[in-house]
């Protein structure tokens, strides 16, 4: 009898285990999938207070699900999103008139961008086991592992290049993570051989976005640019302001600033549902650099 007892007391704990794992696991589908939520809102104020939320609620259902590869790969894109939109932007805005608070503004982001990382090569080591930790050390090496079965595999590639990337374009100044540049550009590289127009040019504007660290060619940051415009149609607010503060800036051209953030400022930010948020955004981020250019330009 207590052999019969015991049994059924092991069998209805492997169901409850059972039923609670299938319960995270549909929760986690339902989490990693609904990016659009965020995406289609025109309200950067109301997704900003509740994308903290969101993250750690991924975040404890990992917990219990470590290699649930969806909540992973939603993790490291949530993580870098809110940091690259909400964290790293209002550092730039503080730089202007306190320096130290947008220094604590740039680690908040770094760290962030770091832990999107993490999330993000765990994502990748999910799908790929074979790539393990030979990631950092060997990525020339492994980096081929990776085939284009569906686009899975280039969200994961772009995923971690954007936040190993971000990481280090606001934080130039350790040498540990700028030694890291390399595997960002091999990542992306990939990703371009794979599916160079993969979510309407997003590859060829992060191309851009890190410009500023990966000291791309003239010529190269033109071909990126050009590229983006095209398999965008010219919907994305964000390549104009990026492409502004990468090319036009360097050089010193006051009227070329001028135009793309006008262009960027045209932007029908309901032409595409799924770009809303980001063109508000870029939009806003637009009318304050120029509000600010004379901080940019010497003449």
């Amino acid at each position: 009898m207590r052999l019969a007892a015991f049994l059924v007391f092991f069998c209805m704990s492997l169901t409850a285990c059972s039923i609670q794992n299938l319960a995270i696991n549909s929760i986690g589908d339902v989490l990693a999938s609904g990016a659009s939520v965020f995406e289609s809102d025109n309200d950067p104020m109301l997704v900003a207070q509740a994308l903290p939320f969101s993250l750690k609620l991924i975040e404890s259902l990992l917990q219990q699900q470590p290699a649930h590869g969806g909540l992973l790969l939603a993790a490291a894109s949530g993580y870098v999103s809110y940091s690259y939109a909400f964290v790293s932007q209002e550092a730039e805005r503080l730089s202007l008139d306190d320096i130290d608070a947008a220094r604590i503004q740039r680690l908040r982001a770094r760290n962030l961008f770091l832990r999107a990382h993490d999330y993000a090569g765990r994502a990748l080591s999910v799908e790929y086991p074979e790539i393990g930790v030979a990631m950092e050390d060997d990525f020339e090496l492994v980096l081929p592992v990776i085939v284009h079965h569906s686009d899975r595999d280039i969200e994961l590639l772009y995923w971690n290049a954007a936040a190993l990337g971000l990481a280090i374009s606001v934080s130039r100044n350790e040498p540990r993570l700028l030694a890291r540049l390399p595997e960002v550009e091999a990542m992306l590289a990939r990703a371009l051989e794979l599916d160079e127009a993969w979510n309407q040019g997003a590859l060829h504007e992060f191309a851009i976005n890190i410009a500023g660290v990966s000291n791309l060619s003239q010529n190269e940051l033109e071909r990126h640019y050009d590229r983006a415009l095209e398999l965008s149609q010219g919907q994305r607010a964000s390549l104009y302001v990026s492409y502004a503060l990468a090319d036009a800036v360097p050089r010193q051209d006051r009227a070329a600033f001028t135009d793309l953030m006008s262009k960027a400022l045209a932007v029908n930010i309901d032409a595409q549902p799924e770009l809303r948020l980001a063109n508000v955004m870029a939009q806003q981020r637009a009318q304050w650099l120029l509000a600010n250019d004379d901080e940019f330009f010497l003449d």
